[in-house]
């Protein structure tokens, strides 16, 4: 008497209703158990895992705001040029000898008025987003250009890189002995840490459902999903703490992926995002200032594109004219694997880590193979084919479109 009624959805609906999303962590997984034996196992190593994550965090960092912008039905062309050109004025200020804290800041700042202008464009005068960005990739390219002078800008000292390709463990710390058999501590440390916010963040939004009469996952496939997600993030843990430690940029794309998962999941500007990108006319009579919530995303695009700068400028150890080059190409297709509709409406930040991750692992493991990168990129214009060709199949059969 007085309990509350869960309303539970059965395992075959709730599997039915999410299969985009399950689908692409076993295709994260089929692809590192494919490239496995090709390449000798190298792979898995925690050599090989912290690579990956130093060589594509820019994608992760892109992606997160990338999948917000095609939410709404936008899209963003110019964040490779965008990233070529803060990427450069970020190393001359960094050269001036105010340091990395204000170098990050400054970046940051140029990319939201970069976004903001672009932005402007989109929502208040209503010019396609394609156009632009596309205006925005080649005006951009060609500032790069303008300000190098087409020559490489190198940094004073190896701080900058620092932020992309140094570990907590074995730089901040300066640890020569491994503490936990053989291992670094810090990627244990943090992976509880996240594993407990994750935790907490679950039970609650269970709750916060329950409460208000939403159907939920049976506790059985609730509890499930905890353990895998807990056993892949302790795992990747143990592969980082094998090879110096926890990387500085994993706790950077920690913070940023969770601070914009937060904001599309439980804010009322996420809400907003999804119910534009839903029915943009539909979210306009309902009285949400759409205009507002499209330059916003689009700000929060150049703040992505200012850290992606950042760090990929970190990790080359330098600012290079040519910087960025399809960096557009990776997020936009990152985010139709992570499973964000062609139409608009649907998608997560979750999701499109694991599509960047997939990513990831597909060009980690042809160049463990060294295969050239015109075999990369056919194979990534196959896989953004058939993610778009899924999407649109998808819709039809549920009959959206």
């Amino acid at each position: 008497m007085g309990g509350k009624v869960v309303h539970t959805s059965n395992s075959r609906t709730l599997i039915k209703s999410n299969l985009r999303n399950y689908s692409m962590f076993f295709m994260l997984i089929l692809i590192m158990l494919v490239f496995g034996p090709l390449v000798g196992w190298t792979n898995f190593t925690g050599r090989n895992i912290t690579n990956i994550f130093f060589q594509f965090s820019y994608v992760l960092i892109l992606a997160t705001g990338m999948v917000q912008c095609i939410i709404i039905q936008g899209i963003d062309l110019s964040v490779g040029s965008v990233c070529a050109f803060i990427g450069a004025l970020s190393a001359y200020v960094y050269n001036t000898g105010v340091g990395m804290v204000v170098t990050v800041a400054v970046a940051l700042i140029i990319g939201f008025v970069i976004g903001a202008f672009q932005g402007w464009f989109v929502a208040y005068p209503k010019v396609p987003a394609f156009i632009v960005t596309l205006a925005g990739m080649m005006l951009f390219r060609g500032l790069t250009y303008i300000v190098t002078k087409v020559n490489p800008v190198s940094l004073n000292d190896y701080v900058y890189s620092y932020l992309a390709t140094g570990t907590v463990d074995g730089d901040l710390l300066q640890m020569e002995e491994a503490v936990f058999m053989d291992h670094y501590p810090t990627p244990f440390i943090f992976a509880i840490i996240v594993l407990i916010i994750f935790w907490v963040m679950e039970f609650m939004n269970r709750k916060k459902k329950i409460d208000n009469g939403f159907e939920v996952a049976p506790q059985m496939l609730f509890f499930a999903k905890l353990i895998i997600v807990s056993a892949l993030v302790i795992v990747i843990a143990e592969r980082f703490a094998q090879y110096r430690g926890l990387p500085i940029v994993v706790i950077v794309l920690g913070i940023t992926i969770g601070i914009f998962h937060f904001v599309l999941k439980n804010t009322v500007l996420g809400r907003y995002i999804y119910a534009v990108g839903g029915n943009s006319r539909s979210a306009k009579l309902s009285g949400i200032n759409t205009e507002f919530i499209t330059f916003i995303v689009f700000c929060f695009m150049g703040v992505c594109a200012g850290l992606a700068a950042v760090i990929s400028t970190g990790y080359m150890n330098s600012a290079l004219p040519q910087a960025g080059n399809l960096f557009e190409l990776d997020a936009i297709a990152a985010c139709y694997i992570g499973g964000v509709s062609a139409s608009g409406g649907i998608g997560s930040v979750v999701g499109v880590v694991v599509g960047a991750l997939v990513m990831g692992a597909i060009n980690n493991g042809m160049s463990l193979m060294n295969l050239g990168q015109h075999y990369q990129y056919v194979v990534k214009a196959i896989i953004l084919l058939l993610a778009v060709f899924y999407d649109v199949q998808s819709r039809r059969k549920a009959g959206l479109g």
